[in-house]
């Protein structure tokens, strides 16, 4: 393949502006914000899950707690229609009397029964909606540095994507200057070589694979004119002839 000597040295500018593409290209998937917002999210989903675990057990004690306040007051009013009935007079014989007082003995040591379980209930109520709150507390703070990450991550976003595009610009600009095929084959070993197609010959070293030329490629480099488009026989990547060039 031949090439004017100028149009191979603006392939190194090709080369330039790709390895700057590949650089925002990196710092676009490493920014520190992905991972931390990968971990954020991680953390969260546990708390999101604690939260519904919470807002169940939060929700059945309240079920509990109305129907044990329920029950309480039930009995309370049968014995107060009892206490009523005894105090009023209207059970004049002994033994209904005797029944009667009986009877509210036995709703006393029910209610008390009840009562006990209501403040079971109560305390355990108390202390699964203190869980809530804090695990509530997290969410919402969970949210927030979320928030705080996701916007500093999208302004990075921001800033990368529109170095991109004018790198871009310029890329385009400088590949249409270059020879439709000189373009595909630098593509390809670019591809083929870990993002670099052409290199400078620096002195008698490649600047690709950072190897020397053997004397007879040097001395074949040597002799080739200088629109012929050399390749380094270690990496096969283009060479590219330079003022800095031992050839």
């Amino acid at each position: 393949m031949n090439a004017e000597p100028a149009v191979q040295r603006r392939l190194l500018d090709l080369q330039d502006l790709d390895l700057q593409l590949d650089q925002v290209a990196h710092r676009r998937k490493s920014l520190p914000e992905h991972q931390a917002l990968a971990e954020l999210t991680a953390e969260k989903s546990v708390v999101d899950r604690d939260l519904v675990t919470a807002d169940t057990e939060v929700s059945d004690l309240r079920r509990e707690q109305k129907k044990a306040d329920s029950d309480v007051e039930q009995v309370r009013q049968r014995k107060a229609r009892n206490q009523q009935r005894l105090d009023s007079g209207q059970v004049t014989s002994p033994r209904d009397l005797e029944n009667l007082q009986h009877e509210i003995g036995s709703l006393d040591r029910r209610i008390s029964d009840l009562e006990d379980a209501e403040l079971e209930v109560m305390e355990k109520l108390e202390a699964a909606e203190a869980v809530q709150a804090d695990l509530r507390t997290r969410a919402e703070a969970f949210a927030g540095r979320q928030a705080e990450l996701e916007s500093t991550r999208d302004a990075a976003l921001k800033e990368l994507d529109e170095q991109r595009a004018e790198l871009g610009d310029k890329r385009s600009t400088v590949a249409a200057e270059l020879p439709d095929a000189l373009v595909t084959q630098y593509e390809r070993l670019r591809e083929r070589n870990g993002g670099i197609g052409a290199a400078p010959l620096v002195g008698k070293r490649c600047m690709g694979c950072r190897m020397e030329l053997a004397p007879s490629d040097l001395t074949r480099f040597k002799a080739a004119a200088p629109d012929v488009v050399l390749r380094c026989e270690e990496c096969g990547r283009i060479l590219v002839r330079t003022a800095e060039s031992a050839v």
